[in-house]
C-alpha cells in the first residue's frame, strides 16, 4: 500500500517558515547527548527543508518534565549537538510559545534554524491543547511532522497543530510508515517475528495481529514467562503479571487454531536475583525451580531462534531476548542480534530495546530498517491508526482525466 499522506517533497516552502516536529527524545548524560540516532534521522528532512530555502522552527519534546520546566531537560545539549551535525548555527528558543519566540522565529531567514525549548515544559502539550496548538501554528506557515517516534500521540505539537497549518510527512516519518505497513501486508515469506520484552499485555495486540499474517513468532524476553504459566509450568521468582498471563493464554488459544507457529523457549539462563553478579545457571529446560529467576533464554533457544532467522524471508524484532544490560544475560539477545543482521532476507528491527541492542552490538548498519519508534512501531503494527500521521493531508494522486484531485 502506497503512502497515503503529502510528503515533504510535495510541499511549496520557499521563502516559508516552516515548523517541524522532530523527535529529539535522546538519552541524556552530564548534560551532553549519548545517543543522537534520533538526531541523525531527522537531518535528511532537515537539509531537504533548508535546500529549498526554507526557515525551521524545531518542536519536540525531552523525557517526561509533566509540564514543568525542568532545568536537566532543557534541550540544550540537543541544540548544541545538532549544531556540530549540521555545521550551521542552530537558536535555542528561551521557551515554547511567547512574545520572545515569535520575535525569533520572525527574524529568521532562508536555511535558519530555530529549536523551540521542551514542548512538554507545556501543560497543555499532552493534552493538546488547542491554544497551545494554535500558538505553535502561529510561528510557521507550514508544518511538516518527521517525529514518528511520537506520532502515536494526540498531542499539540503531533496532531493539534496540524489542524491549523497544511500538514507534510518527514521523510523519516514517510519512510518508518511505509517499511512497517510493508512487513504486515506485503511480506516476502515466511515472515518470522521475534517478540520479546516483560510484558504480553503490551504486545497482545501485535501478537493477535501476526498469529494472522505470520509464518512464525518466536517468543523471548520475560514475556515467556507468563505463556509458561498460563500453561501450568514452574516460574520460580520469574517476571510475570496476571493480566499478561490471561493474555498469554488466549495468545496460545488463537495460535493453536491459525497456521502461525508460536515457539517458546527450550531452555533458560536463572539467577536467584535481578544483578550482574547474581549467581548464575544454565538450565536444559523451563521449570524454574523455586527461588531462581530466568533473566535470558539459554543457548539452544538461540540457536534454534538464529535457525529461524536465517531461513526468514522477512524478520521483524521487537524487544529483548533477556536482560541484555548485563552481561551474563545477554547471551540469548546476542544470538539474535547476530542472526539478523547475518540474515539474507529483509530485516527490520523496532523498539527501544532492540535497537539499542544492535547498536550495543555493533550490528546496527547490517539491519535494512532500524526503526526509531517504540510504541508507535507497535500501534502501527497492531493496525492502529497514528494521530500524527492521519492529521496530515493526504496526498493528491492523478483523476482518470489527468487533473489532480484529493485521495
Amino acid at each position: 500500500m502506497a503512502f497515503s499522506k503529502a510528503s515533504v517533497r510535495d510541499a511549496d516552502v520557499k521563502g516559508r517558515r516552516v515548523l517541524v516536529r522532530v523527535d529529539f527524545n535522546v538519552p541524556l548524560k552530564d548534560g551532553e547527548v549519548v545517543d543522537d540516532t534520533r538526531i541523525r534521522a531527522a537531518l535528511p528532512t532537515l537539509e531537504l527543508l533548508r535546500e529549498r530555502g526554507a526557515a525551521l522552527v524545531l518542536a519536540s519534546h525531552l523525557g517526561r518534565p509533566g509540564g514543568e520546566a525542568v532545568p536537566e531537560l532543557s534541550m540544550a545539549p540537543v541544540a548544541a549537538r545538532l549544531e556540530e551535525l549540521l555545521g550551521v548555527n542552530v537558536t535555542l528558543a528561551p521557551k515554547v510559545i511567547g512574545a520572545e519566540v515569535e520575535m525569533a522565529a520572525g527574524c529568521l531567514g532562508p536555511g535558519e534554524i530555530v529549536l523551540l525549548e521542551n514542548t512538554r515544559f507545556e501543560p497543555g502539550e499532552t493534552k493538546n491543547d488547542p491554544m497551545l496548538a494554535g500558538s505553535l501554528a502561529a510561528l510557521a506557515n507550514v508544518y511538516v511532522n518527521d517525529a514518528f517516534g511520537a506520532a502515536h500521540r494526540a498531542h499539540a505539537s503531533t496532531e493539534g497543530v496540524a489542524q491549523h497549518l497544511p500538514g507534510y510527512a518527514g521523510l523519516l516519518l514517510e519512510r518508518e510508515v511505509s517499511e512497517l505497513t510493508k512487513v504486515v501486508e506485503d511480506p516476502v515469506r515466511p515472515l518470522v517475528v521475534v517478540l520479546g520484552g516483560a510484558k504480553v499485555s503490551d504486545k497482545v495486540g501485535v501478537i493477535d495481529r501476526f498469529l494472522d499474517v505470520a509464518d512464525q513468532i518466536l517468543i523471548g524476553g520475560a514475556m515467556c514467562f507468563s505463556f509458561f504459566k498460563a500453561q501450568g509450568k514452574e516460574i520460580g521468582s520469574s517476571l510475570f503479571d496476571e493480566e499478561s498471563v490471561e493474555a498469554a493464554r488466549e495468545a496460545l488459544a488463537k495460535a493453536a487454531e491459525s497456521d502461525c507457529e508460536l515457539t517458546l523457549p527450550v531452555d533458560l539462563v536463572l539467577g536467584r536475583e535481578f544483578s550482574a553478579d547474581t549467581e548464575r545457571k544454565e538450565l536444559d529446560g523451563i521449570e524454574v525451580p523455586e527461588g531462581w529467576m530466568g533473566l535470558d533464554v539459554g543457548p539452544k533457544t538461540g540457536a534454534l531462534y538464529a535457525a529461524a532467522v536465517a531461513g526468514a524471508g522477512t524478520v521483524l524484532w521487537n524487544g529483548p531476548m533477556g536482560a541484555f544490560e548485563m552481561e551474563p544475560f545477554a547471551g540469548g539477545t546476542r544470538a539474535v542480534a547476530e542472526a539478523v543482521a547475518a540474515a539474507s532476507g529483509k530485516t527490520v528491527v523496532g523498539g527501544g530495546d532492540s535497537v539499542a541492542a544492535m547498536v550495543e552490538f555493533g550490528l546496527a548498519d547490517r539491519v535494512d530498517w532500524l526503526s526509531t519508534g517504540g510504541g508507535a512501531s507497535l500501534e502501527l503494527l497492531e493496525g492502529k491508526k497514528l494521530p500524527g500521521v492521519e492529521a496530515l493531508i493526504d496526498a493528491k494522486v492523478p483523476a482518470p482525466d489527468g487533473d489532480q484531485e484529493d485521495q
